[in-house]
């Protein structure tokens, strides 16, 4: 398996996910199939084949956070010295050179990406143009709606 990489913060969100699903859901989903088992005739229970399936929802996702986390490489930014390049984990500054808009981007992991949250995947289209620049360079990004130019105002590690 390769790994998968995730800054400090992402690891601790899916820490305390996979902490939630074993401790939390898995109790309330073996509850929910007792109290369906206790209401008879399984064969046409839709409150049992629904604790089932819910079942089989949790463990798969403890599962996969498992493995996610078992195969994480995780990058803590503010340990970074890229000297001042873009690379994973790492925040930019970044300002539209059609619309003169700024906005501010971290660099994270698939699990991690957050528009809302001003986090990028490292594999979206506007990460894998940032990755390597510097302050002042330009990019262009292929966005859905055309290509973009942004300038880098500034790389921080934070």
């Amino acid at each position: 398996m390769t790994s998968v990489p995730l800054t400090k913060f992402g690891a601790e969100l899916l820490k305390e996910e996979l902490h939630q699903l074993k401790t939390k859901e898995r109790r309330i989903v073996i509850d929910a199939i007792a109290e369906a088992r206790s209401h008879g005739d399984l064969s046409e229970n839709a409150e049992y084949d629904a604790a089932k399936e819910r079942q089989a929802f949790v463990e798969g996702r403890i599962a996969e956070l498992e493995g996610k986390l078992s195969a994480a490489q995780i990058i803590d930014p503010t340990t970074l010295d890229a000297e001042g390049r873009v690379v994973f984990a790492s925040t930019v500054d970044l300002e539209d050179l059609e619309s003169g808009a700024k906005v501010t981007y971290q660099i994270v992991g698939i699990d991690e990406a957050d528009l809302k949250l001003s986090k990028v995947s490292v594999t979206s289209p506007i990460a894998r143009a940032l990755i390597g620049k510097s302050a002042g360079d330009v990019v262009e990004v292929q966005a859905p709606s055309g290509p973009r130019e942004y300038e880098i105002l500034e790389v921080r590690y934070v």
